[in-house]
């Protein structure tokens, strides 16, 4: 069975595309359990009422996409889980394609397949890596499609938005801080729990005809602009985030790599980090100088 977390704030609109994709799945074993941060736009009603098959967790505030994952999986009872962001629309047959990737190799611990942005042209992920600056990198990210990625293959990781993995490895790699590590909240939390599996000796792999359709950034606070139809980068995404959540950025990227990485590998990889390093923080000391002294008073 694949127990089907989705992670829910205050977006009822998505959720409920989310939800209909989820219910016509062709692979028919599942659970679906819902987890509502403390939505107050009736999310919980439409699911109490329309999604009577859901099983629904409600928190009285926004726990955040770690926490809130963990207690869906604690509650789940399936041998595979998917963690599914509301703003993702599942082909009929993704969990069909993607469950069987898992029969390659033992080692297998997650899987991940081809998403696509809800143009169902531009790619936004086909498999998560670890990019030489020490950030995640979604492979193909705002490339058009062009079959360029057809091949099924191992890959570092996969995307927390649509996240596919077996249970015995969630269990295998949970920490002192929860399966994703809830120290985390938001942000590079997907990275994290990747690289933890890679380091205990588990496999990711992509599929790419378990296809998956995903608004990048819908769930995310943004400042006044609307940033999909300006079809951004990661970079363009993170200027638009509130202070809040780029102090969570920021902090989750250091807290990964003191987690997870070595030193003979942050050497080997220096100048890209130092590169990246230099533009973040020119960046925030040019937009948000304010950021930059509460992010050294609370490091």
């Amino acid at each position: 069975m694949i127990s089907i977390i989705i992670i829910n704030y205050n977006r009822k609109d998505l959720l409920k595309n989310c939800l209909n994709a989820v219910r016509m799945q062709s692979f028919k074993d599942i659970e679906i359990i819902l987890v509502d941060n403390g939505s107050s736009d009736g999310s919980s009603d439409m699911v109490r009422t329309d999604y009577p098959e859901a099983k629904l967790i409600e928190n009285k505030e926004n726990l955040f996409f770690c926490k809130a994952n963990n207690q869906g999986i604690e509650a789940a009872k399936g041998d595979f889980i998917l963690c599914l962001n509301s703003d993702c629309v599942l082909d009929r047959d993704y969990l069909k394609e993607a469950i069987i990737s898992f029969s390659m190799d033992g080692k297998i611990g997650m899987v991940s397949g081809k998403i696509l942005r809800m143009d169902k042209k531009t790619i936004d992920s086909t498999g998560l890596f670890l990019a030489r600056n020490r950030k995640p990198l979604e492979r193909g990210y705002g490339k058009l499609d062009e079959d360029q990625y057809k091949k099924s293959e191992y890959v570092f990781g996969v995307s927390g938005a649509c996240m596919l993995a077996k249970r015995v490895m969630l269990e295998d790699i949970k920490d002192e801080n929860g399966y994703f590590d809830e120290t985390f909240e938001i942000y590079y939390e997907d990275l994290d729990l990747c690289w933890r599996a890679k380091k205990k000796g588990w496999k990711a792999y992509y599929n790419p005809k378990a296809i998956a359709y995903h608004e990048r950034g819908a769930t995310a606070v943004v400042e006044n602009i609307n940033c999909f139809g300006l079809r951004p980068n990661n970079d363009m995404l993170f200027k638009y985030l509130s202070d809040d959540l780029k102090k969570r950025y920021v902090r989750n990227r250091y807290k990964c790599i003191k987690k997870n990485d070595s030193m003979p590998d942050i050497l080997l990889n220096l100048p890209f980090v130092l590169w990246y390093e230099i533009k973040l923080w020119l960046y925030l000391l040019y937009s948000r100088p304010g950021l930059v002294l509460e992010l050294k008073i609370r490091s």
